[in-house]
C-alpha cells in the first residue's frame, strides 16, 4: 500500500497512467451504453462480466423484470447497461439497466423524429390532458393530447387502449427528455390520401343527390356526401334572399340537393350551391305586386317567426309581429307546421337587398279600425273585465278581438284609483266610454267615470277669490280636509293657508264637523284643479274693511279704532 500513501509521487502517477491507458484501449468511459455478460446469479441480484473494469457491476433482478427482461435472466446472456461510476465511495462499479435502454429509446425516438417517420406505440393509461403512449420498442413513455386522439370527438377510447398502432411524434424537447406524439395526424394522413382520389371525381357543374345536413357555421352550412366527403355550401350560394344564418333554413339531417362550384385539389376542398339549382327569381319579382294576398309555404319554423316559400329558392321571413293583429309574443310553432300552405300579403320589395317582406294579419280586417268604425271616441259601450294588474284593467268589448285600456285614474272621480281597483274582478261586466283610439299602436283607452255625472261640474258657475262654505271632514299637521256643501267631492287646504297671523294656522285648533267659510285662490277646469284658501278670504274681506272705514293706521284714538281686527274676528265665526 506504499503507492497510495503520496498521489503526487511518481510512482502514482506512472499507476494512474498505465491503469487510464488499460481503460482507454477497451473504451470504458462514464456515461456510455456498454454491453455486460452474466456470469452469476442470485436471489435477488444478477452479476455481471465487462472486460476492463476491476469489479463485476451488479443489477437488481426486480429493475430487469419491470423492464420485461425476464427472459434474459440466464447466464451468458447479454444486458445493456448506462455506466454511471467506474467506482463510487465503496469502490464499486455502478450501472443502470432502465437507464440505459430510456436512452436507447430517446435516440431512436429522436431518430424517428428527423426522418419525420411514424412509430409503434400503444396507449397504456389516461392522464390529465390526454393519455400515456408507450413505445412498443423501448418502453419510452411519450404524451398524447386528447385533442390528437383522433380526428373527431370520442367519449369512449377504451377500444384503443393497449392496442399496437401507429403514432406521429410531434413535439421533442431534448433538454427535458419529453416526447409529444399524435395519433389523428396518422388518420388525416391517410384519409387525405383517400380523400384526393374522392375529389378527383367531381367536377364544377356536377349535381350531387341527397346530401345530408351535417352541421352548421356563420359562415355556411356542411354537407356530408355519401358518408365519404364533407362539402360546404356558403351562406351566400344557400338562397337568393337573405340568410342571416344557416339553422334559418335547414334542420340537421335534412337532404337538399347540391351543385358543384368550386373543386380545390390543394386544400382539398368542394363548394357546392343550392340557390344555382334554380334560376333568380328576383329576376322576374316584377311578377308579385305590393299589398296583394299569395299562398306562401312554411318550410321553417322559429321562435322569432316562421320561413316561408313564395317560389323555389324565394324565401322570405314571417315575423311573429306580423302573425296576429292583437295577441302579443304569438308562437309560429303552435300556429303552423313545416309543409302548411298559409295566405300571406306581401308588404316589401327591396331588389337591392335582395328581401321580400310579408305579412299574415294582414289577410284579415284590422280589429281596431273595425273597432274604431262601430265605436267612436266618444261612444259609452258595454265589456267584460278580461285582466288587470295593479294600476289598470283590460275589458274585452263585446265579440271583438280587442282588449280595451283602462287606467285606474278613471275610474271613479270620488275615491282613490288604486282602491278602486281591488274592488273589480275577471268576468265582471261593465259600462265604459271610449275616449281615445290609436289603430296603427293597436290601443284603444276607455273611462268609467266618464259614463257617471263629474262632481266636478258643482265648479263650473263658480270663479277665483268666490267665497264658498264648506264642511271640514279631518284635520292632520298638513292641513284640512274640506268638502264644499252640494259638492261630492274632498279638497285639501294646506297648512299656510288656514289663517294670516301664523299663530293661528294651526289644523288643531279644528276637531272636524265644523262649518267654514274660505275663497276658491285657483280654479282651472280643464285640469280639474281647485285650491281653497281661508287666508284669502279674511286678506279679501280685511281690504274690503279697509276701503270702506279708512286705512289701517287712522283713527287709532277713537271707538272704532279696532274695527280691521273686529272685522277679522268676525270672518272666522
Amino acid at each position: 500500500m506504499e503507492i497510495y500513501k503520496d498521489l503526487d509521487s511518481q510512482a502514482s502517477k506512472e499507476f494512474n497512467k498505465l491503469l487510464n491507458s488499460q481503460l482507454s484501449k477497451i473504451n470504458i468511459e462514464e456515461g456510455k451504453i456498454i454491453d455486460g455478460k452474466i456470469n452469476k446469479i442470485t436471489e435477488k441480484f444478477v452479476f455481471l462480466f465487462i472486460e476492463g473494469l476491476k469489479s463485476e457491476p451488479v443489477l437488481d433482478i426486480n429493475e430487469l423484470k419491470s423492464m420485461g427482461l425476464t427472459d434474459k435472466i440466464k447466464i451468458g446472456e447479454t444486458i445493456s447497461v448506462l455506466l454511471e461510476k467506474i467506482e463510487d465511495r465503496n469502490g464499486e462499479v455502478l450501472v443502470s439497466a432502465s437507464k440505459a435502454q430510456k436512452i436507447k429509446g430517446w435516440d431512436k425516438l429522436v431518430e424517428a423524429y428527423e426522418k419525420n417517420e411514424p412509430i409503434m406505440g400503444k396507449i397504456t393509461s389516461k392522464c390529465k390532458g390526454g393519455c400515456i403512449v408507450e413505445h412498443m420498442e423501448t418502453g419510452s413513455l411519450m404524451f398524447l393530447p386528447g385533442s390528437q386522439i383522433s380526428d373527431k370527438p370520442l367519449k369512449d377510447i377504451s377500444h384503443l387502449m393497449n392496442e399496437p398502432q401507429k403514432f406521429a411524434l410531434i413535439k421533442l424537447d431534448k433538454v427535458r427528455g419529453n416526447a409529444c406524439v399524435s395519433r389523428r395526424e396518422i388518420i388525416s394522413n391517410f384519409k387525405k390520401e383517400d380523400k384526393a382520389k374522392i375529389i378527383e371525381k367531381y367536377k364544377v357543374g356536377d349535381i350531387i343527390k341527397g346530401a345530408e345536413v351535417k352541421g352548421y357555421s356563420t359562415f355556411g352550412c356542411f354537407f356530408s356526401v355519401n358518408g365519404e366527403l364533407d362539402v360546404l355550401v356558403h351562406l351566400q350560394e344557400i338562397s337568393y334572399s337573405r340568410v342571416n344564418h344557416p339553422d334559418e333554413v335547414f334542420n340537421i339531417g335534412e337532404k337538399h340537393d347540391l351543385k358543384v362550384i368550386s373543386v380545390d385539389m390543394e386544400k382539398l376542398q368542394v363548394g357546392c350551391s343550392i340557390k344555382q339549382l334554380s334560376p333568380d327569381p328576383f329576376e322576374h319579382i316584377e311578377n308579385y305586386e305590393l299589398n296583394k294576398i299569395y299562398k306562401v309555404k312554411v318550410v321553417k319554423l322559429m321562435d322569432f317567426g316562421a320561413f316561408c316559400e313564395l317560389e323555389p329558392g324565394l324565401t322570405t321571413l314571417l315575423h311573429t309581429s306580423e302573425l296576429s293583429w292583437t295577441k302579443k309574443n304569438l308562437s309560429a310553432k303552435k300556429m303552423f307546421k313545416v309543409g302548411d300552405e298559409i295566405d300571406c300579403v306581401i308588404t316589401e320589395i327591396d331588389k337591392e337587398k335582395r328581401r321580400v317582406a310579408i305579412s299574415h294579419r294582414l289577410t284579415v280586417e284590422n280589429p281596431f279600425e273595425t273597432f274604431e268604425k262601430k265605436y267612436p271616441v266618444g261612444t259609452t259601450v258595454e265589456g267584460v273585465v278580461s285582466n288587470k294588474n295593479d294600476y289598470s284593467i283590460f275589458v274585452k268589448i263585446e265579440d271583438l278581438d280587442v282588449d280595451a285600456f283602462l287606467h285606474c285614474n278613471d275610474l271613479t272621480y270620488l275615491n282613490n284609483g288604486e282602491e278602486e281597483l281591488t274592488k273589480y274582478k275577471k268576468g265582471d261586466k261593465i259600462k265604459v266610454k271610449v275616449l281615445e283610439i290609436k289603430s296603427s299602436d293597436q290601443k284603444i283607452r276607455v273611462g268609467l267615470r266618464q259614463t257617471q255625472p263629474d262632481p266636478f261640474d258643482w265648479f263650473k258657475d263658480k270663479k277665483i277669490n268666490q267665497a264658498i262654505t264648506v264642511k271640514i271632514i279631518s284635520t292632520d299637521n298638513k292641513g284640512l280636509i274640506v268638502r264644499p256643501e252640494g259638492c261630492e267631492m274632498d279638497f285639501n287646504i294646506k297648512k299656510s293657508q288656514i289663517a294670516i297671523n301664523s299663530a293661528d294656522s294651526r289644523p288643531s285648533r279644528f276637531t272636524g264637523g265644523e262649518r267654514i267659510d274660505c275663497a276658491i285662490s285657483e280654479l282651472d277646469l280643464d285640469k280639474r284643479k281647485v285650491n281653497l284658501s281661508i287666508k284669502l278670504l279674511e286678506e279679501i274681506e280685511k281690504k274690503e274693511a279697509l276701503e270702506k272705514y279708512g286705512s289701517e293706521g287712522s283713527g287709532k284714538n277713537l271707538p272704532f279704532s279696532s274695527l280691521s281686527k273686529d272685522l277679522e274676528k268676525k270672518g272666522k265665526k
